[in-house]
């Protein structure tokens, strides 16, 4: 493949709700800039992008995947996002590195959830926007109802570029408002036509729309529209380009994936449009890893290279591939770089330019444009790779919180290391995974962004590492103390021949108000009636104690014990016999002592539009939680409040039916507070029932 300067270069993310058709899309491209010869379909699963077998399996993209398309001397990168939301991490890599996005709605569904999200993530990283309305060649098909949805939604920037000339329920061409000349589809290429009679009340609002984002682009323009003058050609396509660009103007075009039609008209539009990597991030804001100082780093080829790992592939087979995107200078074959974020040397041999699962290996990348690089030793995702001579630390990616967690089970005994060794090479290519060694409870925590996501992570285990896991539901890491303050004796007294064992300890127990400290320990001996020597056995025998409570044999917090008195024998007295003394010491006095179980209570924010706000604070209430307030977040409302840990499980599933996938939440433990007595009985029970 040719190498491309920075302006010939166009990075575009493909965005949208899941199965709008942003797979098909792309693969109307590759066909049309004969990449392929026969365009292929998601339902048979043999897309250029959706190569993965999971995603052939399912039907639908789970990975981002980078489509290069050569087009009138440019190079557009296209990458492929998926919908669903428990891959939005995807989307998230993508949208890092794109210069620009192009938002796809299906005519027959209109502005979706997902199409939302899609608009959220570009404006979160500041691109410009367009919006491409396919399955027009669909009966239930309507531009019209589309149009007004995203005005309604997004606003005046919504700037229709197109209007569809229709015979009969036929989708046959459609009128190009910037030029109002009609356009028809011949085959595989758009021929001009005359616009059809009786169209005029359907173009002129729409060539409003433009005029409209024309005029608010600039003042001389708003000036000119005012007064009632023509603008040229020229003035209305330069003032689109910029408009685009400052994300005042949305081009809307309408098409389709399947039949291939305004797909042409859709690349054209793309370079006409869309910024170049020079034009977009002239200037990229990177750090002085020495200085912490801010630094400006220039898309040019002879400035010193930097780059941006945006994502990892690991195949068990081919190894591991990074894919980058250049930000200054030129990524040279069989140089070494310098990773800024380990601090250490990377050795790159072969780069390659990746189309899907296809490798075309080239000599160099230049700034502004996308590669990959095999098998680097200690470079992951996110990380800056750059020239020695000049040191910069690019912006990472900022991910999704992943806050959907289960337990996972081998299904085949002494499978844990393989389990957590495949574990470990997905969290690799996808940073949203994230496990946790739960020792406490004998657990391995692995946390996701939904089921779904969970479910994919745990196929790809048994498909690439051939291990089989469960997932269930994972044990809440309760805490036990006490309420009230006692005095007991502990006393371990055992003759056998020779000599014997003798330990008497008198300990005050009380509540010591510091429920993340296990315990407090305090010594008041007066006359020497327990020598010194043995307090540091007193408190091994507490040290170990606190780990299993009385009630349910969950570790022990917020107890003060202070020795006050005890006795001792001068030859059977040892440190053993003090550390037993104090263990049943400890047994009697926290039974004594008005024992209770404390459950982990997590602050929750929830940001929700205002029409979920009912339905969400009423299931925060059924969860036994506390709602603390509500603040404006964006247009939409956040929701704070206290809710019992135990009670936020598969939280992520049931808020997203609620708000139809428009809720999002964090969570972050702040304390423990005593379980109500019919939360203990229950987990008494099921400790039981587990021994």
């Amino acid at each position: 493949m040719k190498i491309y300067s920075s302006e010939q270069i166009r990075n575009v993310a493909l965005l949208g709700h899941g199965g709008s058709g942003k797979t098909t899309l792309i693969e109307a491209m590759a066909n049309v800039a004969g990449i392929t010869k026969r365009q292929g379909k998601v339902e048979e699963g043999n897309t250029i992008s959706d190569f993965d077998k999971e995603e052939i399996k399912r039907g639908f993209s789970i990975n981002t995947s980078c489509i290069p398309i050569e087009w009138q001397d440019c190079k557009i990168n296209l990458l492929d996002t998926p919908g669903y939301f428990d891959f939005m991490g995807e989307a998230k890599e993508a949208t890092r590195v794109a210069d620009s996005a192009i938002i796809v709605v299906s005519g027959k569904s209109g502005v979706e959830v997902g199409t939302e999200k899609a608009w959220e993530y570009a404006e979160d990283m500041q691109i410009p926007k367009m919006i491409f309305v396919t399955d027009m060649d669909d009966e239930q098909a309507n531009l019209k109802n589309v149009l007004e949805q995203l005005r309604e939604i997004f606003g005046k920037s919504i700037a229709p570029f197109q209007v569809p000339i229709k015979e009969g329920e036929s989708f046959v061409g459609f009128v190009n408002v910037v030029k109002m000349q009609g356009r028809k589809f011949v085959k595989d290429h758009v021929e001009q036509c005359d616009i059809p009679e009786g169209m005029n009340d359907e173009l002129e609002p729409v060539r409003e729309m433009i005029l409209e984002a024309v005029a608010e682009s600039d003042e001389g323009l708003m000036e000119k529209y005012f007064d009632g003058e023509e603008f040229t050609l020229e003035e209305i396509q330069t003032a689109l380009h910029n408009g685009v660009i400052e994300g005042s103007i949305v081009p809307v075009l309408c098409g389709s994936g399947i039949s291939n039609t305004g797909v042409q008209v859709l690349l054209n539009s793309i370079l006409k449009y869309m910024p170049a990597p020079k034009e977009e991030n002239t200037v990229v804001k990177a750090i002085d890893p020495e200085t912490n100082e801010e630094v400006k780093v220039t898309c040019d080829k002879d400035e010193p290279m930097s780059a941006l790992i945006f994502k990892t592939i690991v195949d068990p087979y081919i190894g591991r591939l990074s894919l980058f995107r250049v930000y200054s200078g030129v990524f040279k074959a069989d140089s070494n770089y310098l990773n800024v974020n380990k601090d250490g040397s990377e050795r790159i041999s072969h780069i390659y330019i990746l189309r899907g699962k296809e490798q075309i290996e080239v000599k160099e990348i230049r700034a502004g444009d996308i590669g990959a690089v095999a098998k680097l030793s200690n470079t992951s995702t996110g990380n800056t790779l750059c020239d020695k001579s000049r040191p910069v630390k690019l912006d990472g990616i900022n991910f999704p919180e992943s806050l959907a967690c289960r337990a996972v089970f081998p299904k085949t005994k002494g499978d844990e290391e393989k389990i957590s060794s495949g574990l470990h090479k997905l969290m690799e290519e996808d940073p949203t995974i994230k496990v946790v060694l739960d020792s406490e409870n004998h657990q391995e925590l692995l946390y996701g962004i939904g089921g779904q996501h969970l479910d994919v992570i745990i196929s790809k285990l048994e498909a690439k590492f051939k291990v089989g896991v469960d997932l269930k539901k994972p044990k809440v890491p309760y805490r036990e103390t006490i309420k009230k303050k006692v005095k007991v004796q502990g006393k371990h007294k055992k003759q056998s021949g020779g000599h014997g064992q003798y330990g008497d300890v008198h300990i005050e127990f009380e509540p010591s108000g510091d429920r993340e400290t296990p315990y407090i320990f305090e010594e008041k001996i007066f006359g020497g009636s327990v020598p010194k020597n043995y307090f540091p056995a007193v408190e091994k025998g507490l040290q170990e104690s606190v780990l299993h409570g009385v009630i349910a044999g969950y570790p022990v917090v917020g107890v003060k014990a202070t020795l006050v008195d005890g006795s001792y024998h001068p030859v059977d007295s040892s440190e053993m016999a003090f550390k037993i003394a104090t263990t049943v010491a400890f047994k009697k006095g926290i039974v004594e002592a008005s024992p209770v179980l404390l459950e982990p209570i997590v602050t929750v924010k929830v940001v929700v539009p205002d029409a979920y706000m009912g339905d969400v604070i009423g299931d925060l209430n059924k969860r036994r939680g506390r709602v603390l307030g509500m603040n404006p977040a964006k247009g939409k409302q956040e929701i704070v409040a206290e809710v019992p840990q135990a009670e936020m499980y598969g939280y992520s599933t049931d808020l997203r039916s609620m708000t139809q996938s428009r809720g999002l939440f964090t969570q972050k433990f702040e304390r423990y507070d005593e379980a109500p007595i019919d939360v203990q009985e229950k987990v008494v029970e099921a400790k039981k029932n587990e021994e």
